[in-house]
């Protein structure tokens, strides 16, 4: 599983033929050793009547069983890991807000690998060499603040590990060391933008010119207002700790035509959420993703619950995904309507006197469902309240919900340090 795609004209240069035979001898030693190697996987691959001999070509791998988050969490914290624990360098964790944390782990070569994908990223972003980024993820147990952190300097960028949080402080670094890229949640660089704004601090003024960010789901929307609002690129990063962390996938910043996955290390398919049929490029359903150079942790066809689509390569061989459009478990049903956060953001960024913070307050009345959707005016809004009511009747048109709206005073919402809260539902 050696490295051979070590700088961003590698991969571009790669043709389909040499990018599909990488996969497949990848792809055929991952599932050798997962199934040497953890006890899980080669029970998973017994039951469904497969051998990793079974794999001849790429759409074999449809006969191998999926891979959920519930495994993770029923063989907490190590039991999924597929070398011995001396073997293992470094251990993360998702916060595990919704049940026991689930637990990845990654060898030396498994960082270094991680490394090159976002090297790799930072410099499709527009990042280069000698480049002073920010690194406002948060540090720790998260993949986002260390996965970004040893991308960047592979790259030979000097790190600013500023992780998550203190705002003012995040302002006056931007100012002071005079950082070139920033690494962060879109949410909280909104917030950011809100502490340059109470500083009377101009963004056009910064050195700042490049922001690469993920970790949740953000609209074209959202995008153009930081783009506007800030004076620089902002491109979208995607990964996910159980595949890997940051760095799965990158947009280009020339094209921002949706993240580029780094198919020679992750294989994805799309699936019908609801059957787990594979389906064709370019048909939306859930995100599912194969690792093909993984040691500790490899993950066998991983259902991620992300929505989108696969599209053809832009600006190389390996495909895209569309961006984002929420995760499955992230969809609200509101009185029988399917409803992604996404939607009413896209929305409310067309509202120039409302600010883009909110909250979507979910309640039961008797056997109905009500909503409240808690906006915030701009602090040299005119006549927030009639764009706040033609917001309304919109989400009623576009989206097919009626809500309440509430418009707080500026600054009157919660704001985030890492990723936002979207939702409250009290149902």
């Amino acid at each position: 599983m050696s490295e051979t795609l070590t700088s961003l004209n590698d991969v571009k240069r790669l043709s389909k033929d040499s990018l599909e035979a990488l996969q497949v001898s990848r792809l055929q030693q991952t599932l050798q050793h997962v199934f040497d190697n953890s006890p899980p996987y080669r029970e998973k691959f017994n039951e469904a009547g497969v051998h990793p001999g079974d794999l001849k070509n790429l759409q074999d791998l449809k006969k191998f069983p999926f891979t959920t988050k519930q495994d993770l969490r029923a063989h907490y914290p190590f039991g999924l890991f597929s070398v011995p624990m001396d073997q293992v360098a470094r251990i993360h964790a998702s916060s595990g807000t919704t049940g026991k944390p689930t637990v990845v782990g990654y060898t030396q070569d498994d960082i270094d690998h991680w490394a090159t994908c976002v090297a790799r990223s930072i410099e499709a972003a527009g990042g280069r060499a000698g480049d002073r980024v920010q690194v406002a993820y948060g540090y720790g147990l998260f993949t986002g603040g260390l996965g970004a952190h040893y991308g960047a300097e592979k790259l030979g960028c000097t790190v600013i590990p500023m992780s998550g949080g203190q705002t003012e402080k995040q302002v006056q670094l931007l100012q002071d060391f005079q950082s070139d890229i920033i690494m962060v949640t879109p949410s909280y660089m909104l917030n950011i933008a809100d502490e340059l704004d109470r500083q009377g601090v101009d963004p056009r003024e910064l050195k700042l010119r490049l922001g690469i960010f993920g970790a949740e789901p953000w609209t074209n929307a959202m995008r153009q207002a930081i783009e506007t609002r800030c004076g620089i690129d902002a491109t979208d990063i995607y990964g996910l700790s159980e595949v890997m962390g940051p760095g799965v996938a990158q947009e280009f910043v020339d094209s921002k035509d949706g993240p580029t996955i780094w198919e020679d290390h992750f294989l994805p398919e799309i699936i019908d959420p609801e059957t787990g049929d594979v389906l064709e490029e370019g048909q939306e359903g859930e995100l599912v993703f194969t690792s093909l150079t993984k040691q500790a942790f490899p993950v066998i066809r991983y259902r991620t619950r992300d929505l989108t689509r696969l599209l053809p390569g832009s600006e190389c061989v390996m495909r895209r995904i569309a961006k984002i459009t929420g995760r499955s478990d992230d969809m609200l049903i509101i009185r029988g309507v399917n409803v992604f956060p996404s939607q009413i953001e896209e929305l409310l960024l067309q509202k120039p006197e409302l600010s883009p913070h909110y909250q979507i307050e979910l309640n039961r009345a008797g056997n109905m469902d009500e909503v409240t959707l808690h906006v915030e005016e701009k602090p040299d809004a005119n006549d927030a309240q009639a764009q706040a009511s033609d917001l309304q009747q919109r989400i009623k048109n576009l989206v097919g919900i009626s809500c309440r709206m509430q418009v707080h005073s500026s600054g009157g919402l919660p704001r985030s340090e890492g990723k936002a809260k979207r939702v409250i539902d009290r149902r």
